[in-house]
């Protein structure tokens, strides 16, 4: 899978705009970033599915703080019948910045993206659920079949008859957005796929041993693992211009980056942990201004179409898929069409 992120912070019509171009250059997802002060992920995505037609689409990653499990569960099945069965759960703990702005305490995040998305599979597979674990749920059911457009299939899975859909991993595909090893390991044993969060194969080697751990513990019925880098990519003719647009997401990578990711990159955690406070406290412009040339290199594929063609071919070595993340370049529609020609030399 060679997939797309798009951030709604424009006008839903540009948004559905820039996936048609998207799709018509090739790419076979289209994920829409999911944080409070840009528009409606699922709205976005909704116009999304109306202006394609082949392309497997989600958000990545929603967080199950900011919306109950629940109701993420319902959006995402939603999302699948508007899209004929094309939808995907890109889940993951959500950014602590973020959440801190909104006073939503990040409290066991592995516990909660696992919980929640397994109550969702309960959910698509018709059945009631009752959860005490890191939220609650009582007696809750959705009132509306999922997965009729995905007749035959099992999210990846054996499809025998004798495993429960909810076992098999459910209609839906489901994708961790994971970067610490925890994270990483319960991806490969109970999800779908990965989302890992690293531009760089040093990153994504070590994240790919991680996986593996997991995956030595995953039911046979679950099927195939995708690993897939989640990288920030930004590309343009001016390669100079493209590692510019990177600052905004390579601060944000950078500022909740843990201490090991750092040190592979001999990244200063005091410089990362400065830039972190900054968003923290809403000084974006200092974050951003704060982001360095080495930090560029280590949390992001950006330059010119040649040097991000490379890029990407070393970190195919180490997942089987890519979602090329934000910001793409300088100028999106240019960067989409530039990065479809890309990725398919790529493949």
């Amino acid at each position: 899978m060679i997939g797309i992120e798009l951030t709604p912070d424009e006008p839903i019509a540009a948004v559905a705009d820039h996936a048609a171009r998207a799709e018509a250059a090739g790419f076979d997802a289209v994920l829409a970033s999911s944080h409070y002060n840009n528009r409606d992920p699922f709205l976005a995505l909704g116009a999304v599915a109306r202006a394609t037609s082949e392309v497997h689409l989600g958000p990545a990653a929603a967080n199950p703080y900011d919306t109950h499990p629940v109701k993420l569960a319902s959006a995402v099945a939603t999302l699948d019948e508007a899209s004929d069965g094309r939808a995907l759960l890109g889940i993951g703990a959500g950014d602590r910045a973020t959440l801190s702005a909104l006073g939503i305490e990040h409290d066991r995040p592995l516990r909660r993206v696992l919980e929640s998305f397994r109550v969702a599979r309960e959910l698509w597979a018709g059945e009631t659920v009752t959860h005490d674990g890191t939220f609650d749920v009582r007696e809750a059911a959705l009132n509306y079949d999922v997965g009729a457009g995905r007749a035959g299939e099992s999210g990846g899975a054996s499809g025998t008859d004798e495993v429960d859909e909810a076992d098999r991993g459910g209609s839906i595909p489901v994708y961790v957005g994971a970067q610490g090893p925890h994270m990483l390991r319960m991806s490969g044993k109970h999800a779908n796929g990965a989302l890992v969060n690293a531009s760089h194969p040093t990153d994504l080697e070590w994240s790919a041993a991680r996986i593996a751990e997991g995956i030595e513990d995953r039911p046979a019925e679950y099927g195939e693992f995708d690993a897939a880098a989640f990288a920030s990519v930004s590309v343009a003719e001016d390669g100079a211009e493209a590692c510019e647009a990177a600052r905004p997401p390579v601060a944000f990578i950078a500022g909740g980056a843990p201490a090991p990711v750092l040190d592979r990159h001999d990244v200063s955690a005091e410089a990362a942990g400065e830039i972190g406070a900054a968003l923290e406290s809403g000084n974006f412009s200092e974050a951003f201004e704060a982001v360095t040339p080495e930090m560029i290199e280590a949390f992001s594929i950006a330059g010119t179409p040649e040097a991000v063609e490379g890029k990407l071919e070393e970190v195919l070595e180490h997942v089987d898929s890519v979602v090329c993340g934000s910001p793409l370049g300088p100028e999106k529609s240019e960067a989409i069409s530039l990065l479809g020609a890309v990725t398919d030399r790529v493949r």
